[in-house]
């Protein structure tokens, strides 16, 4: 779990420090070798229909997801906890022998039982928390295998320094230019590793 999250932490800050900084001149730096109005554009739309860092963000949003829901399972169960060890305490505070007062101390010791806390406070992986972290990781696994397929899809993993275009609103086939390909290439490679090892 632990490697995950520093894998996870590690893709953000990259793709926040470095990624803007690689990606930031893409849509104007990309050049088409035509003067014809709105060809520029249209052959940019073409070649990225979604920019990479939009994607990465994306794809950390979904993939961080599942995780937060079995985070927030985690906070619940914990925070139950600590209401149903009040509630015993309160119960035995009364030492009374009056049979409602022992029926609902042992409604609380079995809600207790559910919880599956250790004596050092950290929960055990059963019950309903067990299928919230299996269904959490496929879930993670299924974006992240989804997310990277996708990336294939739509630009593959290198960038080629030209791109051919035949798009309207352009008169012919043209050639367009894009900044930095083998730095860009680089950065995907180090995603795609990235998103593999999260897997």
């Amino acid at each position: 779990r632990i490697l995950l999250t520093v894998v996870v932490i590690f893709r953000i800050l990259i793709v926040a420090i470095v990624g803007e900084t690689v990606y930031e001149d893409e849509q104007t730096m990309f050049m088409c070798n035509t003067l014809q109005p709105g060809c520029n554009q249209a052959c940019y739309d073409k070649a990225f229909p979604i920019s990479h860092i939009r994607y990465w963000v994306l794809q950390f949003l979904f993939v961080s997801t599942p995780t937060l829901i079995y985070l927030g399972h985690v906070v619940y169960l914990s925070r139950k906890e600590e209401k149903l060890k009040q509630q015993e305490s309160e119960l035995r505070a009364i030492h009374s022998k009056d049979p409602k007062i022992e029926q609902a101390l042992a409604a609380v010791e079995k809600k207790m039982s559910k919880i599956y806390m250790t004596e050092d406070g950290r929960l055990k992986i059963r019950g309903a928390l067990m299928w919230t972290y299996i269904i959490s990781v496929i879930c993670k696994s299924i974006f992240e295998a989804g997310f990277l397929v996708g990336q294939w899809y739509l630009y593959g993993f290198s960038m080629v320094p030209r791109y051919v275009c035949k798009r309207d609103p352009c008169p012919h086939q043209v050639d367009c230019f894009i900044s930095r390909p083998t730095e860009k290439t680089i950065f995907i490679i180090f995603m795609l590793v990235m998103g593999l090892i999260s897997l």
